[in-house]
């Protein structure tokens, strides 16, 4: 899925922000938030949209909006596109098809070796005991 279709959904407010900045911190709105409405979403099918709430879980408020800020550049565009890269980002990853896993069976040398450690790993417990004369 190509997330930069969903850009005219994202809505972006600016706050004053902490960190490096000094005294301009103080006086300009450089920190950037950004919101997506994902129950609401008319660029979004269904399937696109029950895949996101349950992947987003954690990350969506109780009305279904995707929040996300970014606060640590000093300008309000370099956090506004920072901030957009991270939703990217998201989004890509949560329509992210995980590759299924092949079953293996361990090869004859890594049997060999693990029971090789575990005597090691025997031998040296039975050395620390206290030697009875």
């Amino acid at each position: 899925m190509d997330a930069t279709r969903l850009q005219p959904e994202l809505q972006y407010q600016f706050a004053r922000s902490g960190g490096a900045g000094g005294q301009n911190v103080n006086k300009v709105a450089t920190k950037a938030e950004l919101r997506f409405d994902v129950r609401n979403s008319l660029l979004l099918t269904d399937d696109e949209r029950a895949i996101l709430e349950e992947k987003l879980a954690t990350k969506l408020t109780t009305e279904g909006e995707l929040v996300l800020t970014h606060q640590t550049e000093r300008t309000q565009l370099a956090n506004k596109e920072k901030v957009t890269k991270k939703f990217y980002r998201l989004i890509e990853k949560a329509f992210e098809v995980p590759k299924p896993r092949k079953a293996t069976k361990p090869s004859k040398a890594s049997i060999e070796e693990r029971i090789a450690q575990k005597k090691q790993k025997g031998d040296t417990k039975v050395n620390r005991r206290k030697v009875d004369y």
